[in-house]
């Protein structure tokens, strides 16, 4: 590992505050990414939100080439949006789906993602149908490949779930979709900032992602990934003068590039911060970061295996910076709380938020703990020690 931590965490003010374990819900913001929003956010104090814009618009712009250098993309195939949810939707309800096409996804799909399955469902009678889990826990790509027929429409994934610590095979779900020629959508809020993404090796169509989490971005913000390969074939389920264009009367042109997915309206002070957050991973180096999240995870799941009372509930081959455990007659309230008064930071994954996969291994709720690189083996051990003494 060649990470200089002393220096990131030192350019992290909220390290001398707390230790924070909630990565997975929302990062710290290291002081570059905090100074460059408030400078943007003075700027358009002083002369003008318009203005501003148009002032800074060429480093605006490079925000695009820098996400599609870090997923290894087109800077055409870059959509920005205000989150992953946004993004992820207007990928979704660009698609025109028909009755009896079929929605193929995971035992740990995400509440927000299965919810629209089913209103689309409701609306136009699709089938949805789940990929069981091999014997690791993860998606079961041969069982993918087995459940393919001419009524798949789409595969729909979480690449890492929000609640079990795994990474689904999304090369090996790739290979299939494009095998059988259907679209394929990626859920890489949890990935993206932490995970090496290449959308090219992923073979996805569509992947969203969020700025708040692993990428350390501000609330706020995400951004959307459709290939060239698709886009003319994709309906943005509204439009604005941004995404289109009123040629006559009864005439509008759609844009020809992912920003037909955006509309007019956007937070370009979370855009300046989001362009310094994916610039701190691109000079860190995303496999750098990948290789110290996985070290600090694997060293927290091994210090709370020993505990007694604890079970760690993560699951998977290939497993990431979140860890997930319960611990006998104490709900993850009460723990969360009490690890807050000493200015430790998790949080709960609850049954409602991945229903299946919950529902599956007979569980309520877990704690969630989830690392970033600037976390230190001396946290995970205070963690530790506070876990015992409750």
């Amino acid at each position: 590992m060649t990470l200089d931590i002393d220096r990131l965490r030192n350019e992290t003010r909220g390290c001398t505050h707390v230790t924070h374990f909630n990565n997975a819900g929302a990062s710290l913001l290291a002081d570059p990414i905090l100074e460059a929003v408030i400078e943007y956010l003075e700027e358009e104090a002083c002369y003008g939100g318009y203005e501003t814009a148009g002032k800074r618009r060429s480093e605006l712009e490079a925000t695009y080439a820098l996400i599609a250098d870090l997923i290894n993309a087109s800077s055409d195939e870059i959509a920005l949006l205000e989150n992953a949810t946004a993004a992820w939707n207007m990928a979704f309800y660009s698609i025109d789906f028909s009755e009896g096409d079929k929605i193929l996804t995971s035992v740990s799909e995400y509440a927000s993602n299965y919810i629209n399955y089913l209103n689309l469902k409701r609306k136009t009678g699709i089938i949805v149908e789940v990929i069981p889990n091999d014997s690791s826990g993860q998606t079961d790509a041969e069982a993918l490949s087995e459940m393919m027929d001419e009524s798949v429409k789409l595969i729909s994934i979480t690449h890492i779930p929000t609640n079990n610590g795994l990474v689904n095979p999304a090369e090996d779900i790739g290979k299939i979709a494009r095998q059988h020629e259907v679209f394929y959508l990626l859920d890489a809020c949890q990935s993206v900032g932490q995970y090496p993404i290449d959308v090219k090796k992923i073979g996805c169509d569509m992947l969203s992602a969020t700025g708040r989490k692993y990428m350390r971005a501000p609330r706020g913000t995400g951004f959307l990934y459709v290939s060239k390969r698709i886009l003319e074939k994709l309906h943005p389920p509204f439009l604005d003068l941004h995404s289109a264009e009123w040629t006559g009367k009864n005439k509008y042109e759609v844009r020809s590039d992912a920003r037909k997915f955006e509309n007019w309206e956007a937070n370009y002070a979370g855009i300046i911060g989001l362009n310094k957050a994916v610039s701190y991973i691109l000079d860190l180096g995303i496999h750098k970061i990948w290789e110290r999240v996985q070290f600090l995870a694997d060293l927290f799941r091994r210090k709370l295996d020993v505990l007694p009372g604890v079970a760690v509930r993560d699951l998977g081959k290939v497993k990431c910076g979140i860890v997930t455990f319960t611990v006998n007659g104490r709900s993850a309230e009460d723990i969360r709380q009490f690890l807050h008064n000493f200015d430790i930071n998790v949080s709960i994954s609850t049954r409602s938020s991945t229903l299946l996969d919950m529902q599956s291994r007979n569980l309520q709720e877990a704690v969630r703990a989830s690392v970033h690189y600037y976390n230190t083996e001396e946290e995970i051990e205070g963690f530790i020690k506070k876990l015992s003494e409750l």
